[in-house]
């Protein structure tokens, strides 16, 4: 009996490998295709930029000239450059504030159990985030348009005169920053959801049976309780205020007179808009860019971390 025991121990040790072995090939068989795409789109494109950014091409012909650092000296001597770089972070302090505010008082009024059709408001607010960016963009032209736009025609009828949303020079960044902030409302939102569903309710039972009032239970309670995810919430939301093209572009192209130009509407200026494509200038554009966007990662693993620590010290 020990002997025959000790012959199937073996047997199952010999197969387990083959059997792992064969698991595995399996799972790079279904990731394949997924690992194919994001090479040729996403890994090669990067890998690629940093080239042209060192030669000048204009993407048709075959000759590729290279030119080394010329690319990036010409884009730090732009002004339009600086000014789309300026454009991008006023966008990000007029997104970041809102959306981290506003969506954590909307959220703590959604996480009440006792407020009725909670699914449905919650639905509502979401929205927004799954429909298409560049559709709302398209969309929303027709609805601010200054003349025949319902908005303006309200606006008419009541004695004002017509608004240029889009077209003034003051007004179309603050325009295109609400329409952001309302088409990633929820995503926000349910961020803030998820963190304050951590908090324990017995916390605000034992509070208010102790007699605290609401600013004391968002005082002492939510607001400690949520520092590890405000630091983390805020580094994603500044990331992603940085990737709104699609939107910024269906709206206004960066005009009126550049008040609107993004670094990524710039880039794209250069590299597809210009009447003699500037592949190199534009990859240079985007390396700088790009460093940019690795800075905000590293804070964001930064936040991270350091929301972890603090919700292991509150623990």
């Amino acid at each position: 009996m020990q002997l025959s025991r000790r012959r199937t121990d073996v047997r199952a040790v010999e197969q387990r490998p083959r059997h792992g072995w064969k698991k595995t090939t399996w799972i790079w068989i279904f990731l394949l295709p997924t690992v194919v795409l994001y090479g040729l789109y996403t890994i090669y494109p990067i890998i690629a930029s940093y080239w042209y950014s060192l030669v000048e091409w204009n993407g048709f012909d075959s000759d590729q000239k290279f030119v080394g650092l010329s690319n990036y000296k010409e884009v730090f001597a732009d002004p339009l450059f600086w000014n789309s770089f300026k454009v991008t972070l006023l966008f990000m302090l007029l997104v970041v504030p809102a959306r981290v505010l506003l969506t954590l008082l909307l959220a703590m009024v959604l996480n009440s159990p006792k407020l009725p059709l909670i699914g449905v408001l919650r639905s509502a607010f979401f929205i927004p985030v799954v429909t298409t960016t560049a559709i709302i963009g398209v969309v929303m032209r027709f609805v601010l348009d200054p003349s025949t736009g319902p908005i303006n025609s309200v606006l008419m009828k009541f004695g004002f005169s017509g608004v240029d949303f889009l077209g003034g020079q003051h007004l179309a960044l603050p325009t295109a920053a609400v329409l952001y902030i309302w088409k990633f409302f929820g995503v926000t939102m349910i961020y803030w959801l998820a963190a304050l569903q951590t908090i324990p309710y017995e916390l605000y039972e034992a509070a208010r049976i102790d007699g605290a009032g609401t600013w004391q239970l968002f005082r002492y309670i939510t607001l400690p309780m949520l520092k590890p995810f405000l630091i983390i919430i805020t580094v994603l939301t500044v990331e992603e205020t940085f990737h709104n093209f699609d939107l910024m572009y269906t709206l206004t192209a960066g005009g009126p007179y550049f008040h609107t130009e993004i670094v990524e509407i710039y880039i794209y200026r250069w590299a597809f808009a210009a009447p003699i494509p500037q592949l190199g200038h534009a990859s240079a554009a985007a390396v700088i860019f790009g460093l940019l966007v690795a800075i905000v990662g590293a804070i964001q693993l930064w936040g991270v971390y350091a929301g972890r620590r603090l919700r292991g010290e509150q623990r």
